[in-house]
């Protein structure tokens, strides 16, 4: 269980690395979060921090609901676009209305990052997932078809979670043990591609596998 920070993607840049190497990363931006929540397991049952990530501007704290407006009210901190709760062991380092700062991810090697996909919208089977299509003359018929998917009158029925054309992206995705390539700043460089387009939320911890 490790602290998750919240960051917005800004794009993909090719730096070269310590030994001379291209390094085609994402940049993150990574403004500090503040600590919003802090709870303990004597009175919720479990250690946890919630943290808020992207300070809203007036405008979009005016249009905040409830909610979200009384807990920032209530703990006397800035309102944030995003929230996410952590579990982790040990709380007592850390202070309602703290700022952490990209800084946490100096000493760690590797990353999970988790985002959104981007949406593709309805998609047919050739490129969801990847038929090969039927014949490509003009009298064929059958182009970019799934073709059967009946059965006989045993079982008469065609049966569920098949390959079908249906809604393509927008799906939650980790991908696990990208390395981190520098920190600079509000900066945070990874090598490889995260989920999401640009501007979309990234949520960031030190990777299980690889920490």
């Amino acid at each position: 269980m490790s602290l998750t920070f919240i960051g917005q993607k800004k794009g993909m840049a090719q730096v070269f690395d310590q030994d001379g190497k291209l390094v085609v990363c994402t940049v993150i931006l990574a403004e500090p979060n503040t600590v919003v929540q802090i709870k303990r397991k004597e009175s919720d049952g479990y250690n946890a921090i919630k943290l808020g990530g992207l300070r809203m501007n007036k405008s979009e704290a005016a249009r905040a609901k409830k909610p979200h407006k009384g807990q920032f009210t209530k703990t006397q901190t800035e309102p944030c676009r995003v929230l996410r709760e952590s579990r982790i062991e040990e709380v007592d380092q850390y202070q309602i209305g703290q700022q952490i700062d990209a800084g946490v991810f100096t000493d760690v090697k590797f990353v999970d990052v988790e985002g959104v996909s981007k949406g593709k919208g309805y998609q047919g089977v050739i490129k969801l997932h990847g038929f090969a299509g039927g014949p490509g003359a003009h009298g064929s018929g059958f182009h970019r078809h799934a073709g059967s998917t009946g059965m006989r009158s045993t079982p008469g029925r065609c049966f569920p979670n098949g390959k079908r054309a249906s809604r393509m992206g927008g799906d939650r995705q980790t991908v696990q043990n990208l390395r981190v390539v520098a920190v600079k700043g509000n900066i945070l460089l990874v090598e490889g591609a995260v989920p999401g387009s640009r501007s979309g939320i990234v949520y960031i911890r030190k990777a299980k596998k690889r920490g």
